[in-house]
């Protein structure tokens, strides 16, 4: 079977893609679009495996346009460069994360926040460009972007391990940053999971004061290797009267639903409970949990390009990274029923040479 793109030509590359909602994964070709002056060829070397990967081929978020190929933590090497490309070179080392695609004109845009374009931003794999053909996304030996999506991935950076900061780093990093996690600040981590295991790490790095939140005292000491400076189990009770009105930031990274009320008791006067984990079932809270201490509750999406990039440059100076487990292509569906079991630590990474 060959997944066609409309108007696009010549450029033929394996993928792994699923025919519809919940199917096993099958070995495929799909057509990449030739070249246009500002597109760059990559070669994919590893893609991560995102827990957003496998609501999206589980048909679980609506809509999905199948058959799908997932993937939006993509490390690679440029092979060929459009005629008028400017920023990268054939052997450049180089990522794609969540978007390919913005209007590049709104106010979002123009002020380096694609994520957020009002005339909405164009997926990396299950969404339809503006000619309306199907993105298909890094579980592939090839993808074609534009250089304005594209990152350079700096050289203290592994592509295995560069893979998964593509959008779990990005999408911790980003509110870390804006709601001014630094010296003089607490911050919790709810989970200690592929998003909570480096929201950790760059808490840490920004100079916060760092307090993970799980569910069980299991990953204690792997969190405070990785910088946490307090450690305490959600599933006591204690642990919610203990920590009353302390901390200034919670950022929320995991896709259950939580005690909003019990989570918000926990903040300062000011303080922001910050979701980044999307659970499927709507969350509910008490309106004067926020009245009382005029707290606020935020989500936040991934970064822009700019951010992206500001992200990988970090994280290459402060030596942060995910704890990754490579993959085979032959792989993928055990990791889907894997992740779904939290049995991993802390991200799938597949490569892509096995395909």
């Amino acid at each position: 079977m060959s997944l066609m793109c409309n108007n696009h030509k010549n450029l033929m590359t394996r993928v792994l893609s699923v025919p519809s909602a919940k199917a096993p994964f099958e070995q495929t070709t799909i057509e990449r679009r030739e070249l246009r002056p500002h597109d760059v060829l990559i070669d994919i070397k590893f893609s991560g495996i995102c827990h957003s990967d496998i609501h999206s081929a589980h048909g679980e978020w609506g809509g999905g346009i199948f058959p799908m190929v997932p993937g939006h933590e993509i490390a690679g090497v440029v092979a060929a460069v459009g005629t008028e490309v400017t920023k990268f070179a054939v052997g450049d080392r180089v990522g794609i994360g969540c978007f390919v695609d913005s209007c590049g004109e709104c106010e979002y845009c123009l002020s380096g926040e694609e994520q957020y374009c009002t005339k909405g931003v164009i997926a990396t794999y299950n969404a339809l460009d503006y000619d309306g053909n199907p993105t298909y996304g890094g579980y592939s030996q090839k993808i074609v972007v534009t250089e304005g999506f594209v990152v350079r991935i700096p050289d203290g950076l592994d592509l295995d391990v560069a893979s998964p900061l593509l959008c779990a780093g990005i999408t911790t990093y980003s509110p870390l940053k804006h709601w001014n996690a630094g010296p003089g600040k607490k911050v919790a981590i709810v989970g200690m999971g592929g998003l909570g295991h480096l929201a950790i790490q760059y808490a840490h790095a920004m100079g916060a004061e760092v307090t993970v939140l799980s569910r069980s005292l299991n990953k204690k000491s792997e969190a405070l290797s990785f910088g946490a400076d307090h450690y305490f189990a959600t599933n006591d009770p204690a642990t919610f009267t203990t920590l009353a009105g302390r901390f200034d930031l919670i950022l929320n990274t995991v896709s259950a639903n939580l005690d909003v009320d019990a989570y918000l008791s926990l903040l300062r006067v000011d303080g922001t409970l910050v979701n980044v984990g999307a659970p499927a079932e709507s969350d509910q809270y008490n309106v004067f949990s926020l009245i009382m201490g005029r707290r606020s509750i935020a989500g936040s999406l991934v970064g822009g390009i700019r951010e992206t990039q500001e992200m990988l440059d970090f994280s290459a100076q402060h030596g942060i990274a995910p704890k990754i487990e490579v993959i085979r292509a032959d792989q993928v569906d055990e990791a889907y029923e894997r992740v779904l079991r939290s049995d991993v630590r802390y991200r799938f990474v597949i490569d892509v040479s096995t395909l």
